[in-house]
């Protein structure tokens, strides 16, 4: 079954080959932040699936081409990840917004940013479109950012 990280590595591997069909496993690893074998693992699947041709170019050289459905593929993971990611903009802001409802009706309308990234972007694109103001002060709510998380805790530390 493919999971989100196998389908992100196919795709990252399939946009590393159509730019460069001499790209090395090793090249490929590097660029993906993985081990050569998940590199081979992945090349070996995208190949048996007729995905990706490999070709002799050299004694010891390979070289990748991509099919028509290995681009199909492409294609079809690229719009599966912009998805993704819509989904991901969509219940941040959707979490945010609820809790800054929850503040308003507290008559609380400042609150500082923890975090950074860009989900701690879209926290602040989301707080500045709803009318609350971000600051730096230490004596209002915090909206804490980690990784894909978000939470609020008051002013004194405790989580709300």
């Amino acid at each position: 079954m493919d999971t989100a990280n196998d389908s992100a590595h196919e795709l990252s591997l399939l946009e590393q080959i159509e730019n460069d069909p001499d790209v090395t496993q090793a090249d490929l690893a590097t660029q993906l932040g993985v081990a050569v074998g998940t590199v081979n693992w992945h090349l070996k699947r995208l190949i048996s699936k007729g995905y990706v041709k490999v070709m002799r170019a050299e004694r010891r050289k390979l070289k990748y081409l991509i099919t028509p459905e290995g681009l199909a593929l492409r294609a079809r993971l690229t719009m599966d990840f912009v998805d993704q990611q819509f989904n991901l903009y969509r219940r941040i802001r959707g979490k945010v917004k609820d809790v800054l409802v929850a503040l308003k009706q507290e008559n609380i309308y400042q609150i500082r940013i923890e975090g950074e990234g860009d989900v701690a972007d879209i926290c602040r694109l989301t707080c500045l479109e709803q009318g609350m103001e971000v600051v730096s002060s230490e004596n209002v709510p915090v909206l804490e950012v980690h990784n894909l998380s978000v939470g609020l805790r008051d002013s004194q530390g405790a989580k709300e």
